[in-house]
């Protein structure tokens, strides 16, 4: 009994139109509603076809107001299936139309059976053979027309080829039979095919289902990888990759447009100390806080300002829609007024700033990549000269970037032993008044460019990567002057930040250190708090190198730049140098004069000297000395001197120096 009423369901299942699976009952109707038109059209003409044949022989409203109806019926859902094609429909109202075919399939079969056998006593033996022929091959077609709609498929022909046989069997004429026969043999083999056709086409459905669900999910994988390829992942800003996409497409708007277009750089001031002094993931969290307060500022101006971050604790902007000066001035006043905030660490509140470089399309550059330097360069301008503001790539920039060309060009070709030459300013102890060693001073005189200054070939050296060639050749001048000297004179040479953070760099010092013959004891080499935080780590490394051979260690320029005194107490240092611009205005400038106090107690604290730069007048002498200042350098004693105008120098100072002891001693008599 339970088998039976499996079968029962099963048969039922296969007379209607299955509802749980979507994709099937779509693909049913769309192919389905193709070929529903034509099957009207073989149902009306061989309709047609019969009628005229009956029509001297049947009666009129048999051949001509039943076939009328009947065509007019048929005609209308062919117009409606017609009309359905252009016509975007839902699932729901997908099932509900091939459920409304699948209930009127059997009616309408059943109409045109009854009309055929209402014809047929009507009719010689050629026309009912035509009757026969007519309900056989129409049957035929309608099956091949239904394939795609199975139930509706089987639904008419059972209406149909029941009928057919049960009628044609009962007449008893042989032919019939036969033809009956014939026709039973022939459905059953169109109802295996149908079947066949059927079960491949929804596999055909499911197959394209599943390829439709692997290239949905391939292009959920590639969308994603694309994101994540355009995207920072620690401040979920768009990356490097991103931003140079977002300059090409906002540099073809503009040329197209003949509208303004600027690209700005935004560095942070001071992230590195905040790194190395508390560590990559403070690091990371002050990034991610700065990133967070960029975003918000260029929210605020629309779609027009592109944010990207570029590496490190650099970020990028491109500003469209057509800006002025004003604006990105403006723009650059909101940016760095939200990064000076302070950031909330675990144990303390830091504070950074940020420098801006800007250049504008088209006066800057008529091409993106050069527009992004020149954006760069103003970066590099505002660092040097208005750190923490914001600067606009002007025509003055670009004359220095031209003289910045010449000198790196230049520098590339320079012969270094014969164009660099050395002077020497001397470094007086404050309560003696006499000499305790001489700063290395570099000239270069280029026989193209003339005398060139220091701030200009020392960056532009740099940046070319000769400055480490260029340290070995003046060292080694500078040790072979000192080699010349009197053992208690010391020697004070700076050193970049290429030279103290390459371990190759530290090796050839020494070796010119040993070769000179000058003790290590007598060198003392300045470090500048810039090249201590270029790489803090490999910088520690190479002073406690330098300093267990028995050089002296300086830090120059303090107070100017952003390493934090734990820096400062975590280096073997021996003395520690006081910035000019303190100096200069000690005596005017209260804030100055408390710098250089904190600092000449800072240094007694650590037990290291500290030397004054920069002293012009004796009021500034005398300040320094009474901050506790132990050496100064400066014009007051001397301008820096060229190698063979030292012992003249030293001479007189010992002639000096003489001369006041003995004055003294008389006056003392």
């Amino acid at each position: 009994m339970r088998d039976l009423r499996r079968d029962l369901a099963r048969a039922r299942e296969l007379f209607r139109v299955p509802a749980d699976n979507p994709e099937l009952t779509r693909a049913q109707f769309l192919a389905f509603s193709k070929q529903v038109p034509l099957l009207y059209f073989i149902l009306i003409t061989n309709s047609i076809a019969v009628a005229y044949t009956f029509l001297p022989l049947a009666p009129a409203w048999l051949t001509i107001s039943t076939p009328a109806l009947l065509t007019s019926l048929t005609g209308i859902r062919t117009i409606w299936w017609l009309r359905q094609r252009n016509v975007v429909l839902d699932d729901a109202e997908i099932l509900r139309n091939l459920r409304v075919t699948n209930r009127i399939a059997g009616p309408i079969g059943a109409l045109f059976v009854v009309w055929s056998f209402a014809l047929f006593p009507y009719g010689d033996p050629f026309a009912k053979g035509q009757v026969a022929f007519y309900m056989a091959v129409t049957v035929i077609g309608i099956i091949f027309c239904l394939m795609h709609l199975r139930s509706a498929a089987l639904i008419v022909t059972l209406v149909v080829i029941v009928p057919f046989v049960i009628y044609f069997m009962a007449t008893r004429e042989h032919a019939l039979q036969a033809i009956a026969v014939n026709q039973l043999l022939v459905s059953g083999a169109m109802v295996t095919v149908l079947f066949i056709y059927y079960r491949d086409f929804a596999d055909l459905v499911a197959s394209r289902k599943s390829l439709l669900a692997e290239q949905a999910a391939t292009q959920a994988l590639s969308d994603e990888n694309f994101r994540l390829a355009n995207l920072d992942s620690l401040t979920d800003l768009p990356n490097r990759r991103r931003f140079f996409s977002e300059l090409t497409r906002f540099f073809a708007d503009a040329e197209r447009d003949g509208t303004r277009l600027a690209v700005g750089i935004i560095d942070l001031d001071g992230f590195k100390p905040i790194n190395d002094t508390y560590g990559h993931t403070v690091g990371d969290r002050v990034l991610i806080e700065a990133a967070r307060r960029l975003g918000e500022v260029c929210d605020g101006c629309g779609p027009r300002v592109h944010l990207a971050r570029l590496g490190g604790d650099e970020f990028g902007l491109v500003v469209g829609d057509n800006p002025t000066d004003e604006d990105l001035l403006a723009l650059g006043r909101q940016i760095t007024d939200r990064i000076k905030l302070p950031y909330q660490l675990d144990t303390a509140h830091t504070g950074l700033s940020c420098s801006m470089g800007f250049a504008l399309y088209p006066r800057s550059a008529t091409a993106a990549e050069p527009l992004y330097e020149c954006a760069d360069y103003a970066l590099y301008h505002a660092k040097r000269h208005a750190r923490g503001g914001a600067v606009i790539f002007s025509s003055e920039l670009e004359a220095e970037i031209r003289s910045r060309c010449v000198i790196e060009h230049m520098l590339r070709t320079a012969d270094f032993e014969t164009e660099m030459q050395l002077a020497f300013q001397p470094i007086i102890d404050v309560k003696s008044e006499r000499t305790r060693g001489f700063e290395v001073l570099a000239r270069w005189q280029s026989p193209k460019l003339g005398l060139v200054s220091p701030g200009d070939f020392i960056p532009a050296a740099e940046r070319t990567g000769v400055i480490r060639a260029l340290t070995r050749v003046l060292l080694v001048k500078a040790l072979a002057a000192a080699a010349t000297w009197p053992e208690e004179i010391r020697i004070s040479f700076n050193l970049s930040a290429h030279d103290i953070c390459s371990p190759d760099g530290i090796l050839h010092l020494i070796s010119a250190i040993e070769a000179s013959g000058v003790a290590a004891g007598r060198i003392e080499f300045e470090i500048t708090e810039t090249a201590v935080t270029y790489d803090f780590s490999r910088a520690e490394h190479s002073i406690a190198t330098l300093k267990a051979i028995g050089c002296g260690i300086s830090l120059d320029d303090f107070g100017t730049g952003y390493s934090s005194l734990s820096h400062v107490h975590r280096l073997p240092l021996d003395k520690l140098k006081v910035d000019r611009s303190f100096v200069a205005d000690i005596n005017s400038n209260p804030i100055s004069h408390k710098i250089v106090k904190s600092l000449t107690g800072l240094c007694a604290d650590m037990e290291i000297a500290c030397i004054g730069e920069g002293v012009e007048t004796e009021a500034q002498l005398e300040s320094l000395r009474r901050l506790g200042c132990d050496f100064v350098q400066g014009y007051y004693f001397a301008k820096p001197m060229p190698a063979d105008a030292v012992a003249g120098f030293l001479a007189e100072e010992r002639r000096r120096v003489s001369e006041t002891s003995t004055q003294k001693r008389a006056t003392g008599a």
